[in-house]
This record gives C-alpha cells, structure tokens and sequence, in this order.
C-alpha cells in the first residue's frame, strides 16, 4: 500500500483531522541512513508529523523544517516536508542505540533527551515564520502538542508511531494530528477527550489492518465525518548538483581555493539520500571565480 495523507472534518463541530500512513517513506529513509530501531522510530515519528504539517500550508511551493535538538545520543533530527506532503530528513546520529524501555517499546525519548524544537516556515514571505518550544519528553507528539498551542495557539493532539520488525525493517508507521478551530463547542472537546483517552496507538491500529478512514473515524467517535481529501505521499530528497554547486560557492573564496588546492577530489555527500557529488580540483577552481571574499 502507498503512502497516503487522509484530511476531514467533524461537521458543525469545529474540529479538523490530519492523518498519514508512512510506512513506506520511514523504510525508505531507514534504508538510506542505515539507522537502529530507535533511530528509525524518531526519524519517523518526525517525517509523518512533517508530512502532515507541510500538507497543510497554503501555498504550493510553500515548505516546513522541523529541527529537534536534544541532549540525547541520536543528536539533532531535521526534516523538511513539501506543501504535497512529500518530505526528507535525517537525524546526527543514526547508529545510536538504547536498551528497550521497561515496558518494552523503544526509549525514543532517552534518545532524544532534554532540547528544544524548531519549525520553520516558509510560505513565499520576505523571511521564513519560526516557532521554538522546549522539548516536553523527546517522545516527538508530545512535544509538536506544545508547539501547536504554544507558538500557533492551536489546541492540538497528535499521535506518532513506527513499528520495527524483529528484522529491523518498518513494520508500519503513521500518525495523527486533530485539532480544534476557534468557536468549538465545551461538549464537543468533552466527547473528543473521552474519545483520545480510550483510542489504542496509532502503530496498533494500523498493525491490526485498521484503514484511515477507519482511524479517523475511530478518533471522532460520534462525529458526522467528512472526508475532504486524500494525497499520496513519499521521501523525495530535492537535491542536485547545481544546489551542492551553490553551497560549495557559498563557502566563500579561501575557503573554496584551499579545497581545491588540498585536494585532487573532493566529495560532498548530501545528508537527507546520501548521493554522492564529485568535484575535481579544476571544477573546485571554477566554482572559485563566483564566490565571495
């Protein structure tokens, strides 16, 4: 099954739902980073909620980067998602490993430890529109939930999974974010609370063969759903050979001649697909002619 991203409604009630299986753009990245299992699980969690997110801007060409720093030994988490839902990212360092919790699942928050999250914005603006939070637990939902009513005061409720297989491989990931638009009603947020504190996690439901629609349903349990759009969705890494060009001439003169007189080949490995650019010494002097002091 392709990845998709469900959006709906609760009619007359004022709340609105995003969700996303993932499962195929977490393996995707799983195999690109060659990460542990808890390293695929918060790399994940934060390619589906950066899905999402980008799924809702407004404009086309419109892009969100959601960085997570902490303190733990998985270092930084970046993740860029496309206004089509598509996204990219990778984390400091994707070998880290932790013993399970005691409860068995993956110390996802131990990995990510105590930092702050960032998403920035940019939807065609002279300047990109940011929001930084402290990190509530490093467990990735918890923390976004803090960023929604804090930064875009938005009462918001996310959930985020990613199953690991006994093999290592992505069993299946995916998420939720429902939140509440201004003039809800106090009985409505009531049923919707009772609902989120009854409703099993995401990885279960999708484990158990549960669709979107389903889930969604199951979230807004004793709503009029209506579901308004359905998007494919995937990894897609936008680098190429230009872009690395301008970075490369972005280093400045020094630093651009030394490497080209260092060295006879220099690569540059892009960090969200890990493709691989070469540049020889002569390319690296002709990249020289366009930088700055």
């Amino acid at each position: 099954m392709s990845d998709i991203l469900l959006r709906a409604i609760a009619r007359d009630a004022g709340i609105q739902i995003s969700a996303a299986v993932t499962t195929g753009l977490v393996e995707r990245a799983r195999q690109i980073h060659d990460t542990t299992p808890v390293a695929t699980a918060a790399l994940g969690r934060t390619l589906t909620a950066t899905a999402i997110m980008g799924s809702q801007l407004k404009v086309e060409d419109g892009s969100v980067t959601v960085q997570v720093k902490g303190n733990g030994p998985l270092g930084a988490i970046v993740c860029v998602g496309d206004a089509d839902g598509y996204v990219r990212g990778y984390l400091q360092n994707p070998a880290a490993d932790l013993p399970l919790r005691p409860d068995g699942k993956l110390a996802v928050g131990a990995g990510v430890g105590r930092g702050y999250l960032m998403v920035i914005k940019d939807i065609g603006l002279k300047d990109p529109i940011t929001g930084t939070v402290a990190l509530v637990n490093g467990e990735i939902a918890e923390d976004l939930t803090r960023y929604f009513a804090e930064s875009e005061q938005i009462p918001s409720a996310c959930a985020l999974g990613v199953l690991v297989d006994t093999d290592c491989t992505v069993k299946c990931a995916g998420g939720w974010l429902v939140q509440l638009m201004p003039g809800v009603k106090d009985a409505d947020i009531d049923r919707l609370e009772a609902n989120l504190a009854k409703i099993e996690p995401m990885t279960t439901m999708l484990d158990k063969g549960m669709t979107l629609e389903q889930i969604v349903q199951t979230v807004l349990d004793g709503f009029t759903v209506d579901f308004l759009q359905t998007d494919e969705i995937g990894y897609r890494c936008a680098c190429s050979r230009e872009k690395v060009e301008r970075a490369l001439i972005s280093m400045g003169k020094t630093e651009l001649s030394k490497m080209a007189e260092e060295q006879e080949q220099s690569e540059v490995t892009c960090q969200f697909c890990d493709k691989v650019y070469t540049f020889s010494g002569d390319e690296l002097s002709q990249l020289v002619a366009h930088a700055e002091k």
